[in-house]
This record gives structure tokens, C-alpha cells and sequence, in this order.
């Protein structure tokens, strides 16, 4: 008995012993302060270097296979800070990232766990993921809770790929519509781009994901709408137009990470500017979390920028300005030497480190590093799909309808054209992991769906999106002239990521230096209205074009923009009358390249002086030969009913407790088909210090009104957003 009483004693102390040396980091009930601190304490050199770096699917797969061989060779038993398989279907990401996950936990001397990082700039990058609309559709329907629900709904597939950080949203305020990545953005407004971003990171926050904001800085307005270009402007319009949204999400959600932009601004490289990662991000707005180089950013420095001569300076210039996680890039390393020899600070690494660190364990990353608490998620549900089309509804803008020619009445229409590049083709967007018609909806099949037998549909492809060749054009009037009505289907087309690049002529690379319609579209257009058959356009595209006789001569436009994997069956359903279209221009459509910059918050000198509009008919001045309005401004669009407002009452001085300026209206549905009203809330200061803009957006809500109905509704504009911000940066 005596001695299993000592044996006893012997197996408690053990046990005692053993809780006394668990590092206070693997305490999850320890404050998240000394978990950050007590880890840091006890990584070497190389394991901090490790943290604030990225492994990259060509490091670690073969044949889109995790190569353990390989991961073993570059991991080098260190614990890495991120991942990604952007390759991999979702399937394989499950399976791959969770062994990577693995490696680290069980493989590495401390079992940091690793970030699986994904895209998901309109549903995961994986193949077999929902493919919601792209965000220029988004933004379109002017309804944040579409971006709150989107996110929640792209989680369920990311939770069950395993993949805790996304490298979304994308709430660049875009001023260049020749540049690709318009389709990415929300449209040209911060304050558009900031309510919709603020809403799509808390949905992804409630739902167990780490959104990132891009592109930190200014961005939108790259010279020559090229991308990678440097933006010029003052500090006032960097403010209140380019770092506007981030502003609003950083100061009203818990954002932890944010990417920094390739390009310049004023001569600065952004992801070297202390001024914006640091003095503005951190010092102004409190930002807590870490910034994350855009892919390749920091040894551009050398490379493109050349305000750096090698790897290390470009390493020290981006770490010492704020800049805290490298990605696809091999200059951070170069620091080690530096810190060694005394040249450069050990504590800056430290404060990049424990940034990482913190982030970790605020999201439970630590405590759930295969994610089972999300194990029952479900890739690709039916509610997500019928989320994607509900997007897809609310987003179609109807820019003319000429004699109510629209919506199609089937029982009028015995022959249909469906014409154009993009009629039997879907297009997706950017960041999608497919551009196969097998995996959604084209207009063509959506059409043929929703007529069946009723609707004789005649077919032909017209023209390509890339080619000047005419040789189809013949086909399409024939077809035309066969039919009582005639629908074409012009726009772009973009990239699908690290997969397919082929003749794409929108998105991240894919610039334009002209805006009209490419390729022999606008020929096919013109061949086919001078058939006589009446002719609706509808625009698949990933930005506005210059389409100024098409409004002209056409009796109906509509912008459909990238409609998702149910795209086809949505602009049936808005055709045929199903769907009462909704959506509102969230970039101003200018007449011409020549037009451009063109915005709806221009200041009252920036649409001439003369006022002596000319033509080739009669030239004039303002221009000689056209006029400096656009042909659709940002917030436009039609619908198959009206409405009317009515009661319209400020609350004038009399402020509430948050000092909010309340605007109330009656939206009343003088038609006869239920429909969604977006009414928006302008503001416009009559005089002031400096040029202002005549009217800028500060609130805006969409209704749904049934006919006959009238609803109430309240808009509101704090006192706070009334300022003027002067050439020092400073708000007035």
C-alpha cells in the first residue's frame, strides 16, 4: 500500500509539473497580450522571419498535389505565416492545406498554426465554390445587405475548403475606367465603396472569416488607366476620395489585416509610405491588425519603382514603413544579416511578428487550427446559388427603354434573335475559378429556358470580343431580319485566377486605351439595327463602354455587368418581365476616352464654360465637336414601374443624440408592377473655402414598393461627415 500511495505522489507531481510547463501561449483563458508576448519571447530569429512570410502553391504542390518533399525542403521545420493552393479545386484545398496544417502544428518546434489564405472577391476561387456576381454587379444593387449575406454565404465554402483568411474585399474607389480591374471595385464613390465593404467584412467576420481590405492607397486612378501605374493627386483627394472607404471600415468593424497597392502615389510607393501604413492606418484610425504586401509588391521596389538597389533595402524600406507580412517576394530574409550585424533593429521584426501573432489568436486560430467548429459547412448549398441569383436581379441596370419596349411579352413575339460574343458564353469575372458554360447559366440557354416552346429562338455569334473579323456579321442580319425582336449580348470578358488568360479583355492586367465596344461589335450592332427589327443590347461586361450611338439609335440598353453562374436566367426573368430590374449605375458612362475623367461628383468649374455644345454639324466650344456630359451618371437607372416623392422633410436644426441630420420621404409606386426604388441622399456645400464637389453621396436605401403603395423612409448624414479636409490633410 505504501508504495502505491508513493507512485501516487509520483504520477500528481508529474501531472503538476507538466501544467507548470505549458508555455502561457498555449493558455487559450491567458490574455491575448501575454500569449503574443510569452510566444515572441521564445522564437529564434528565423521563426519570426518565417511568421511574417508567405508559402506559395508553386513552393509546395506537384501536379496539384501537396509535395511533402518539397514543404519539407522550403518550411524547413520553421513556422510559416501563410498558405495558398489557388490551383486547387475545393475538394483539393481541403485535403492539402489540413496536411500543411499538420506540418506546422506537429513538424515545427513551437506549432504556431499556419493561415490558409484564399480569394474570394465574388465566391472562392475554387473550383466547385458558389460564383457569385462580380463586385461591379454588386454595387450595383445599391443593398449592403446582398454584401453581408454574400459574405456569410462565400464562408460556408471556405469553411469547408479549410481556409480561414481571404484576401477580400476589394473597396477601391475607381476614377479610370480604362483600367481592368474596374469589374473588382464597387463603382467611383468612397462613400458607395465604404458602406458596401463595411457591410461585406461583417458578414464575413460573423461568420468565422478573416476578410483583408485591398488595395490600401491611393489606386483607382492609375495614369493612363494602366495598371501597376502611379496615381497623382493631392492630400485632400487621397482622403476623402481613395482612403474614404477604408476609413469607414477600419473605424466601424474589427478589420485585422489590410493589403498594401503595387503602385505609387506623388512619387511614393505605397507599400512604402510610412505616411499611409503608419501615421494615417495605425496612428489616425487605430488600426490593431497587420498589412500584407500585395504579391510581389516589395521587390518591385527594386525591380519597377527603383527607389531600392537590392533586396534589403527593399525589405527595410516596406517593414520600417509599416508594411508587416511578405508574399511572393524574397527580400524580408535579408534582414536577419542586417539585424546581426547591428544596422538594423531586431524590434521592428518583432512588432511585424507579434501583429501576426495577435491576429492568430484573436480569431481562435490556435485552438481550432482545422477549423471543426465550421466541420458541418457545405460547398456550393442551394441557398448560396439562390443568393447568387437574388444578386444577380438586384444588380441589372435598365439604361433606356424606348416605348416601353421592354419587358417582352411572350405572347407578342414569335421569333427571337439572340445575338452576340457573350450570348452563348457566360461570363464570370475576374478571380472565378471557371469560364465554362458548364458551370452556369449563358443567356442563350437561360432564354431558351424560360420561353420553351412559346418562342422560336434563332442563334448566331455575330463577332468575337478580340477579332476585327466581320465574316459572321452576315449570319446575325440574317437571322435578324427573320425575327419579330433581336437581343445582343455585347461587352468583355476576363481571366479566371491562375488558370485560364486566353482573350481576355477586362480585369487585373487586361487595360484598354479605348472604351468603345472591341472587335467588330459595334459593326455587328449597327448591321443588325439597320435590319429594321427592334434590338435590345445587353451589355456583359466588366466595365462601362463608350456607347454613345447605341443609346442614340437603340430603344433599349440594359447593363447586366458579370450576373454570376445564374446570369442567363436572370436576364430572362428581367427580359420577359419576371424581374423587375433595379439596379443603379455605380460608375458614370462618359461619351467618349476623350471625355474621361469623368465622375458624378465633379466641381462646378469641371463641365465647361462656354456652354456652346458642338457637333460635326455645328461645331462649338465645351467641345467643338461633342458635349461634356455623360451619357448615364452614377446612380441611374430605369425600372418597368415609377415612382414618386412626396413629403420630403429635414430636420432642420434639431439634431440627435449621435448629431445626425435626418432626411424623411414617402416613396410612393405610381405604376403597375411591384418594384425597388434606390433613393439617394446628396449633400452640396453652397459656399465654401475651396471648390467644392455640387453634390456627393451620404446615404442612400433601396425599397421595395408595391404597386400603388407608398413607403416611408429616413436618410441621415452625421455632422461629423460635413467637413472640408485642407491641403494639409487636416478636416475642417
Amino acid at each position: 500500500m505504501k508504495h502505491f500511495f508513493t507512485l501516487l505522489l509520483i504520477i500528481a507531481g508529474i501531472s503538476v509539473f507538466s501544467k507548470e510547463k505549458t508555455p502561457l501561449y498555449k493558455n487559450p483563458k491567458a490574455p491575448v497580450e501575454q500569449r503574443v508576448q510569452d510566444l515572441l519571447s521564445r522564437m529564434t530569429p528565423e521563426e519570426k522571419m518565417a511568421q511574417i512570410r508567405h508559402l506559395h502553391n508553386w513552393d509546395i504542390l506537384t501536379d496539384k498535389a501537396l509535395d511533402e518533399a518539397k514543404l519539407e525542403k522550403i518550411a524547413n521545420k520553421l513556422p510559416w505565416g501563410f498558405v495558398e493552393g489557388f490551383p486547387l479545386t475545393g475538394i483539393q484545398i481541403k485535403e492539402n492545406m489540413s496536411k500543411v496544417q499538420r506540418y506546422m502544428l506537429e513538424k515545427t518546434r513551437l506549432g504556431i498554426p499556419i493561415f490558409i489564405v484564399g480569394e474570394s472577391l465574388h465566391g472562392s476561387a475554387h473550383e466547385g465554390s458558389t460564383i457569385f456576381p462580380q463586385n461591379i454587379a454588386l454595387g450595383s444593387t445599391f443593398n449592403p445587405e446582398l454584401a453581408y449575406k454574400r459574405a456569410m454565404m462565400t464562408a460556408q465554402d471556405l469553411h469547408f475548403q479549410g481556409i480561414k483568411q481571404v484576401l477580400a474585399p476589394c473597396i477601391d474607389v475607381v476614377r479610370d475606367l480604362r483600367w481592368g480591374r474596374v469589374e473588382e471595385c464597387y463603382g467611383e464613390d468612397p462613400f458607395l465603396c465604404g458602406t458596401m465593404g463595411t457591410a461585406e467584412v461583417r458578414g464575413y467576420l460573423d461568420s468565422g472569416i478573416l476578410p483583408m481590405l485591398k488595395h490600401f492607397g491611393p489606386h483607382g486612378a492609375p495614369t493612363s488607366g494602366l495598371n501597376l501605374a502611379s496615381v497623382q493627386c493631392s492630400q485632400r483627394d487621397m482622403r476623402d476620395v481613395f482612403l474614404k472607404p477604408f476609413e469607414m471600415v477600419v473605424k466601424n468593424t474589427d478589420i485585422m489585416a489590410v493589403m498594401s497597392t503595387y503602385n505609387s502615389w506623388n512619387r511614393q510607393p505605397n507599400s512604402s509610405s510610412h505616411l499611409l501604413l503608419t501615421d494615417i492606418l495605425r496612428n489616425e484610425w487605430g488600426f490593431r491588425g497587420f498589412v500584407y504586401a500585395d504579391w510581389g509588391a516589395i521587390g518591385l521596389l527594386k525591380t519597377f519603382h527603383n527607389t531600392a538597389e537590392n533586396d534589403a533595402q527593399c525589405a527595410v524600406q516596406t517593414l520600417s514603413a509599416g508594411l508587416d507580412v511578405e508574399a511572393a517576394s524574397n527580400c524580408y530574409p535579408e534582414l536577419l544579416s542586417l539585424v546581426s550585424e547591428g544596422v538594423f533593429p531586431q524590434n521592428m521584426i518583432d512588432t511585424a511578428v507579434a501583429r501576426v501573432l495577435r491576429v492568430k489568436f484573436e480569431c481562435g486560430l490556435f485552438e481550432d487550427p482545422y477549423g471543426k467548429k465550421y466541420s458541418s459547412s457545405k460547398m456550393h448549398s442551394a441557398e448560396s446559388v439562390a443568393l447568387a441569383q437574388e444578386i444577380s436581379q438586384e444588380s441589372v441596370v435598365l439604361l433606356k427603354n424606348e416605348g416601353n419596349i421592354l419587358p417582352l411579352d411572350k405572347n407578342k413575339i414569335k421569333t427571337m434573335a439572340v445575338i452576340g460574343p457573350n450570348a452563348d458564353q457566360v461570363q464570370f469575372g475576374d478571380y472565378s475559378w471557371s469560364r465554362s458554360n458548364e458551370d452556369g447559366v449563358s443567356p442563350l440557354e437561360g432564354i431558351k429556358r424560360a420561353v420553351g416552346n412559346c418562342i422560336d429562338v434563332r442563334y448566331a455569334n455575330g463577332c468575337s470580343l478580340t477579332s476585327l473579323d466581320e465574316s459572321d456579321i452576315n449570319e446575325a442580319v440574317a437571322v435578324a431580319k427573320k425575327s419579330d425582336v433581336a437581343v445582343l449580348f455585347c461587352g468583355s470578358a476576363s481571366a479566371s485566377l491562375a488558370r485560364d488568360y486566353s482573350a481576355a479583355t477586362c480585369g487585373e492586367g487586361f487595360d484598354l486605351n479605348d472604351l468603345s465596344l472591341t472587335g467588330a461589335q459595334g459593326k455587328l450592332i449597327r448591321a443588325v439595327y439597320a435590319t429594321g427589327t427592334p434590338v435590345v443590347l445587353v451589355l456583359v461586361a466588366g466595365r462601362p463602354f463608350t456607347i454613345e450611338w447605341e443609346k442614340e439609335h437603340l430603344p433599349a440598353v440594359l447593363a447586366q455587368w458579370y450576373g454570376g453562374e445564374r446570369e442567363g436566367a436572370v436576364i430572362a426573368d428581367v427580359l420577359f418581365g419576371a424581374v423587375n430590374p433595379s439596379g443603379r449605375l455605380t460608375y458614370t458612362f462618359p461619351k467618349s476616352v476623350g471625355h474621361l475623367p469623368m465622375t458624378y461628383d465633379y466641381l462646378p468649374s469641371d463641365r465647361g464654360f462656354y456652354h456652346q455644345h458642338g457637333s460635326y454639324q455645328k461645331p462649338g466650344r465645351d467641345y467643338v465637336f461633342s458635349a461634356p456630359e455623360p451619357l448615364w451618371s452614377f446612380g441611374y437607372g430605369l425600372s418597368y414601374t415609377s415612382f414618386e416623392y412626396q413629403n420630403v422633410k429635414i430636420n432642420k436644426g434639431v439634431f440627435s443624440k449621435n448629431d445626425t441630420i435626418c432626411v424623411s420621404v414617402d416613396v410612393k409606386n405610381t405604376g403597375k408592377m411591384d418594384g425597388k426604388d434606390v433613393v439617394q441622399l446628396y449633400v452640396r456645400d453652397l459656399v465654401s473655402s475651396v471648390v467644392m464637389p455640387l453634390h456627393s453621396l451620404r446615404d442612400f436605401k433601396k425599397v421595395n414598393v408595391k404597386a400603388g403603395d407608398v413607403e416611408k423612409i429616413v436618410l441621415s448624414v452625421p455632422t461629423s461627415e460635413l467637413y472640408i479636409t485642407d491641403d494639409a490633410g487636416r478636416r475642417v
